[in-house]
């Protein structure tokens, strides 16, 4: 039997074959497992065999270490009045490490408890770390949006802005995509409204997460191909593209 695998590429696998139409099946198989990897974007628990994942800490950062992938921030509902810039500086440091990929989950909540002019202030601070240190930014927000939007404009940024858990509407993802920010979706994928969002956003803008969730990553992955319409292999691959450039391609270029 002789056949000689040229590439895969999204989701197909193109190979020049001499080969039986039984063992050919298998190969397509084999080359279609091959191709699926899920990039888990924002979690709160380590990572799965199947997947990467970048694990969030909002406290604790002594703990982050050279394995793995995390993102780190100070995050709105857990900000202290007293203990904020002390926090602030031993994220600092901590965010230097390598297998820190980003700042964040940072931004602003106007549904929590903790006064929205120190949000800011706090929200300000990590902006301007992530350009000093140049990471990208991934962003909470409640009830914010202008105001988060209107920050990153101020302070100026510079790095690459994903917005997290998305569940609202197409026309705020349109306008958080004109701004050149990315939206990553979730759970909410099960309803129709994110379904319908998803499909109207640009694939080259798109990344999924599971957040602090139930659902596994490739349930993720499964709800999305079927609103884009497209073979789980093809998301897998845009996926990979869309988190390379975001996160920069040496991130998963090493295995943790």
């Amino acid at each position: 039997m002789n056949f000689f695998l040229t590439h895969i590429s999204e989701g197909k696998c193109e190979c020049s074959l001499l080969i039986l139409p039984y063992y050919f099946n298998i190969l397509l198989i084999l080359c279609e497992e091959k191709a699926m990897l899920y990039i888990n974007i924002h979690n709160h628990t380590k990572a799965k065999n199947d997947e990467l994942s970048i694990e969030n800490r909002y406290n604790n950062f002594e703990q982050i270490t050279k394995e793995g992938r995390y993102s780190i921030d100070l995050h709105p509902w857990y900000i202290s009045a007293f203990h904020w810039k002390n926090e602030l500086r031993a994220m600092q440091q901590a965010s230097r490490i390598p297998s820190v990929l980003a700042i964040g989950e940072c931004g602003l909540d106007r549904q929590c408890s903790v006064s929205f002019t120190l949000q800011e202030e706090v929200f300000a601070a990590q902006v301007q770390w992530a350009n000093a240190i140049g990471k990208p930014l991934i962003i909470h927000c409640v009830r914010a949006w202008d105001e988060v939007l209107s920050l990153l404009k101020k302070e100026k940024n510079s790095m690459p802005v994903v917005f997290h858990g998305y569940t609202k509407n197409a026309e705020l993802a349109q306008r958080i995509i004109a701004a050149g920010y990315y939206l990553s979706f979730g759970k909410a994928l099960q309803y129709q409204q994110a379904k319908s969002v998803i499909a109207s956003v640009p694939a080259d803008k798109i990344l999924l997460e599971t957040d602090d969730s139930a659902f596994s990553i490739d349930a993720i992955y499964k709800l999305a191909a079927q609103a884009l319409l497209i073979d789980n292999n093809s998301l897998s691959l845009r996926i990979q593209k869309n988190a390379a450039t975001f996160f920069g391609a040496a991130a998963f270029n090493y295995d943790n």
